[in-house]
């Protein structure tokens, strides 16, 4: 795995994006269908040939998530992005959690594998994978004492559905930190190599 900026930029965007996305669903019920496709595909992309390969091979596939990077970093004045910031944070931190726990890391693979079958047959956006995915979650990271605190609105969030897509989409936030570390990123990069971060990313969307 290539362990350049613009590799650690991607998997970091994909991570953003995973976190915003949660941050809108928890609040309003409802996000970019195909920003959700995206995040949701990465967990099945095991052996890609690239970083952007992960997220489908376009840079537009990731648009959201750079966007997201670009505003959390730079400037944390929303409380959308301070809230996006505190999940992508959360998110390293329990990945820095799972790569010391392979009996967990064996059975959320196994149980990926399971699932490629009902996202082949139903699509990646279908509440049958995203229950999958949810359950995956609820049976492997949740177990840790590290527990992420989703913030949005109570009623959106008693729906099953929308919890569901919460936790899939966490488990997608994984997949993009475990792919960050791969890349050579680290928690400080975030705090000393910010501004090389967010004009990578900014070039990107341009």
């Amino acid at each position: 795995m290539s362990r350049t900026l613009h590799d650690q930029t991607l998997a970091l965007a994909g991570l953003f994006q995973a976190a915003s996305l949660v941050q809108q669903v928890a609040h309003k019920g409802t996000c970019d269908e195909e920003s959700l496709e995206t995040s949701l595909r990465s967990l099945f992309a095991t052996d890609p040939a690239s970083t952007l390969d992960v997220y489908g091979g376009e840079v537009s596939d990731i648009q959201e998530g750079l966007k997201a990077l670009s505003t959390s970093l730079a400037q944390q004045s929303r409380s959308q992005d301070v809230e996006t910031l505190r999940y992508v944070l959360n998110l390293v931190q329990l990945e820095s959690k799972l790569k010391n726990s392979p009996d967990i890391l064996d059975v959320i693979g196994n149980r990926i594998e399971q699932a490629r079958h009902t996202a082949s047959h139903f699509g990646y956006n279908h509440s049958n994978l995203i229950s999958n995915l949810a359950s995956i979650y609820t049976d492997t990271i949740s177990t840790f004492r590290l527990r992420i605190q989703v913030s949005g609105n109570p009623q959106v969030l008693q729906q099953d559905e929308n919890a569901a897509k919460v936790r899939a989409l966490l488990l997608a936030g994984i997949r993009s930190a475990v792919l960050w570390r791969q890349c050579g990123g680290r928690r400080w990069q975030l705090i000393f190599a910010r501004k090389k971060v967010i004009n990578h990313a900014r070039e990107l969307l341009r």
